[in-house]
């Protein structure tokens, strides 16, 4: 498949994510934080087109992808962290695009690429986290903050999905991963079938509010702690109990309750971009 197509579809999946409101926490076109703005959101989706298209002719290096990605958004905006967990999930999913013949083998193809890693993508992996400044948990005894990590890397051996592996058990993003991209797809579902009744922007806001209530999002576990989390998610699940007409005054409650606590469901968001990628890549339309 053309490699400009398939990075179009991802980076029409981070324009419509960002766009899309009210998302509870989360900058959209109607809100934005106080160092980090819609706009720039905007920006890296548009600045890392080159590397997207690259990723989709590329059968290896994710390591490098991911870090090209980070390098390339950083020059088009300063707000920061905008678009890490997204990359993490979108190149190799784009680079399973590219492998594909039909569009329905995209599952298949990013899990064989997901393991087929090497250290080297590690490495590169560290690099690109360094740049981001994101607080995750260590890694056993790989601190992701300390310089030293890059020869503990080497030295084990371990590939980038060792990595993934590692954290999985606990961050949303790494596993999907090691779980077959299972929420990313869920997602992508959800999305088309929403889509059949509103229109793309209600779709990928209930999608949103159904996966957060299901999945206690890694970002907030880190910034605040689980039992944060979990409230949240149950915040959700009491919400949607009815249909977009009637809950969108209680969503735009919730939206304004998490902005003013710092609450940022950010892993979530980032699940939201990758299902919109494989909606897109598959042939929704809206």
């Amino acid at each position: 498949m053309n490699p400009s197509h398939i990075a179009r579809c991802a980076q029409l999946a981070m324009i419509l994510e960002v766009s899309a409101t009210p998302k509870p926490g989360n900058i959209d076109r109607d809100h934005n934080y106080t160092d980090t703005r819609f706009e720039h959101f905007m920006a890296s989706a548009v600045g890392v087109y080159p590397i997207l298209e690259m990723a989709a002719a590329s059968k290896s290096g994710i390591g490098e992808l991911i870090h090209k990605s980070v390098i390339e958004s950083s020059k088009w905006q300063s707000g920061g962290n905008t678009h890490f967990g997204a990359f993490i999930l979108l190149i190799p999913l784009v680079m399973a695009g590219g492998r594909c013949e039909i569009k329905s083998c995209l599952k298949e193809q990013v899990q064989k690429i997901v393991r087929e890693t090497k250290v080297d993508d590690s490495v590169e992996f560290y690099l690109a986290f360094s740049k981001t400044k994101v607080k995750v948990k260590p890694v056993d005894d790989l601190d992701l903050s300390d310089t030293d990590s890059i020869e503990k890397i080497k030295a084990q051996g371990l590939t980038l999905f060792d990595m993934m592996e590692i954290s999985g058990s606990y961050d949303m993003i790494a596993g999907e991963w090691i779980n077959g991209f299972e929420k990313t797809f869920e997602c992508a579902a959800l999305i088309r079938d929403k889509i059949k009744k509103n229109g793309i922007n209600d779709a990928i806001v209930l999608t949103f509010m159904e996966l957060l209530s299901k999945y206690k999002d890694t970002f907030i576990q880190t910034k605040f702690n689980n039992k944060k989390a979990e409230e949240v998610s149950m915040r959700a699940r009491n919400i949607l109990k009815s249909d977009m007409n009637r809950i969108r005054n209680e969503i735009h409650k919730f939206d304004e309750e998490l902005l003013n606590e710092g609450v940022n469901p950010g892993s979530t968001a980032d699940i939201i971009i990758a299902g919109l990628f494989v909606s897109l890549f598959e042939g929704m339309r809206f």
